[in-house]
């Protein structure tokens, strides 16, 4: 056996005042991440090594892992892999200088930012970071070269530390972290497989802890979607994310160029608990885990997007500031945005019934998407679906429009509130026309956008005018008869003024609907009324129906005519309180009545069946 020199004992040269104070302090809510950078570096070796065997044929038949040993008696805790090794030299040189040399970068160059978590990853610590949580740390390490010896390093936290000679029969490296009593969580094997769970549970090399194996080292990502069934990506969601019902649809990312980018992104059903402020992509680095809250890599339309990303191209020891400005982030964005528009268009295109299911569910964060983004609206824009108003069926805007080519061209209706505007889409539907269903909060501004695409295009709501092909061409109301010299619709239509002018705000035009059952309808300017509805937005006006408004008279309604009836016969009180009835009636379908109002309108509803005369017969 040859004699073991002594023991070098040395100093590591430091330019940053105190760093070891700094590292240990360093990210404190989040020290566990020690285990994850020498996990990483373990991992590293065994790399570093297939490759030599690779490249120079040593013929090594190893079985590579990486193994977590916790002794809670001796206040230790080892990370041992069989991996490439280090000779003396190589420890000098990776762990004095090149390892504390970017610790010591990575230190000064962030040690002023006062939120750690706008530190993206925080990869850069390494094998330093295991002073944020151990007194005292030793390396015990031997090389795969050919007669190399053991060598053994120990740091206890200060600049200083001890190189030595050791007997060591088995290639790799071992690394011991002694914990102080204000570290003892890491001696509890629950808590190590917590960690080990949340940063290294798809690396894909073997992790052990106590001899069991706790990651997935081939992880769905890592393969070619034609190799994974749909049975794989939902189970693989349920490891994700546990406790979420089944995705809607997913995406697989495999691209190699212009960059590396590999990963799996699933829409998810939405809760009333879902969070969007926040990502809920996790993203790896070589399968090792960054973040699980990266905002930067996902278009802000696709925020709801859960799943994974492995991105070993993306520099990740730098503020989220300047990733955010980073080119490839954008390229990224672009890729996911392209992706997901390329698998509503498959799906649009493979079942609607299917389809409108998942639509319900995405359509805000799509229409967002399509007015934030041209790329994605030049996709998807002739394929988003609107529900068709008193159906279960849906159209896209292209065959709305073509259907209606011949009663009002390039004119869509729609419908805010199917109930509220039933009179009208009554009218509307007894007359063979369609409305869409326009009835979320972003339609409002989605509608404003196409028509700026398209000038040719106009949207109306159902009760912003009467369409042509719901009159009815009724030329006795135009003719001249009684002494007054006036036809039948001039004195409805005065009678209708006369009785409501201490109504603000209305204007009075009769006309003769096709259907008779309807009295009158309130009409609203399209674009007052949009105006209307953005003040609301605003909190600067509560309802809808104030300011101009239109009643529209139906003088082919036999209550019209009963009102005017009335008038003539000398009935006036009569023609008033029906008139009053028309009206309420009217309004009752765009505004909710204050006490006041509701009680006139039941009073007066009252007085009104109680005038009903029964005939009897034999009288």
């Amino acid at each position: 056996m040859t004699e073991q020199k002594a023991p070098e004992q040395g100093t590591i040269s430091i330019h940053t005042e105190n760093i070891f104070p700094i590292i240990k302090k360093w990210l404190y809510s989040e020290k566990e991440i020690f285990l994850r950078e020498l996990i990483s570096n373990a991992v590293d070796a065994i790399h570093k090594l297939q490759h030599v065997n690779l490249v120079e044929g040593l013929r090594l038949a190893d079985e590579y892992a990486v193994d977590v040993m916790v002794d809670a008696e001796a206040g230790t805790l080892t990370v041992k892999d069989n991996g490439i090794g280090m000779t003396a030299d190589e420890i000098r040189r990776y762990i004095n200088q090149v390892a504390f040399s970017s610790a010591e970068e990575f230190i000064e160059k962030f040690k002023d930012i006062d939120d750690k978590n706008q530190i993206i990853g925080h990869f850069g610590l390494g094998f330093y970071s295991s002073f944020m949580v151990a007194s005292r740390v030793e390396i015990k390490s031997l090389s795969y070269q050919e007669g190399a010896v053991g060598t053994h390093w120990s740091c206890d936290g200060t600049t200083n530390y001890e190189l030595s000679e050791i007997d060591m029969q088995e290639r790799g490296t071992e690394v011991i972290l002694h914990f102080d009593k204000d570290e003892r969580e890491f001696l509890e094997t629950v808590k190590i497989r917590e960690v080990l769970t949340r940063y290294c549970n798809f690396l894909p090399i073997p992790i052990r802890l106590g001899g069991d194996i706790v990651n997935d080292q081939n992880p769905l990502w890592t393969k070619t979607p034609g190799e994974v069934t749909d049975d794989e990506y939902v189970a693989f969601y349920r490891k994700l994310y546990p406790m979420a019902d089944e995705p809607l649809f997913w995406i697989h990312l495999n691209i190699d160029f212009p960059f590396n980018l590999k990963g799996i992104l699933y829409f998810p059903k939405l809760t009333t608990e879902f969070d969007l402020t926040r990502s809920y992509i996790k993203l790896f680095c070589n399968q090792v885990f960054v973040s699980d809250n990266c905002t930067e890599l996902i278009p802000e339309f696709l925020t709801p997007l859960q799943g994974c990303l492995d991105a070993p191209d993306l520099p990740l020891n730098i503020s989220r500031s300047y990733l955010q400005n980073d080119p490839q982030v954008r390229k990224i964005q672009e890729v996911i945005s392209g992706r997901v528009a390329g698998k509503l268009l498959d799906l649009a295109k493979d079942d609607r019934a299917d389809f409108a299911k998942v639509w319900e569910t995405i359509h805000t964060f799509v229409k967002f998407g399509m007015m934030r983004d041209d790329k994605f609206n030049e996709k998807l824009k002739d394929n988003v679906i609107y529900a068709l108003a008193g159906s279960d069926g849906w159209s896209t805007l292209p065959e709305y429009l073509e259907r209606a080519t011949d009663k009002h061209a390039n004119k869509v209706y729609y419908t805010t509130n199917e109930t509220a505007q039933a009179t009208y889409l009554k009218l509307f539907k007894s007359q063979g026309l369609e409305a869409l269903v326009l009835d979320a909060p972003i339609d409002s501004h989605f509608i404003q956008f196409l028509e700026m695409g398209n000038s040719e295009l106009t949207f109306a709501r159902v009760d912003a005018d009467v369409t042509e092909n719901l009159l009815e061409q009724d030329s006795s109301g135009s003719l001249v008869d009684g002494e007054e010299g006036k036809s039948r619709d001039q004195r409805i239509q005065e009678l209708f003024e006369k009785e409501l002018e201490k109504n603000e705000g209305i204007s009075v035009r009769v006309e003769s609907l096709k259907d008779p059952s309807v009295p009158a309808m309130v009409l609203f300017a399209e674009q007052s009324r949009r105006f209307q509805e953005m003040t609301r937005t605003f909190g600067q006006n509560d309802a809808l129906s104030t300011g101009e408004h239109t009643l529209l008279i139906n003088a082919a309604s036999p209550v019209v005519r009963h009102a005017l009836e009335f008038q003539t016969a000398g009935r006036a009180e009569d023609a008033a309180l029906l008139i009053e009835q028309v009206y309420d009636l009217a309004m009752l379908n765009c505004q909710v009545f204050d006490r006041e109002r509701m009680e006139r309108f039941l009073e007066r509803s009252n007085q009104l069946l109680g005038r009903i005369e029964p005939e009897v017969k034999g009288q």
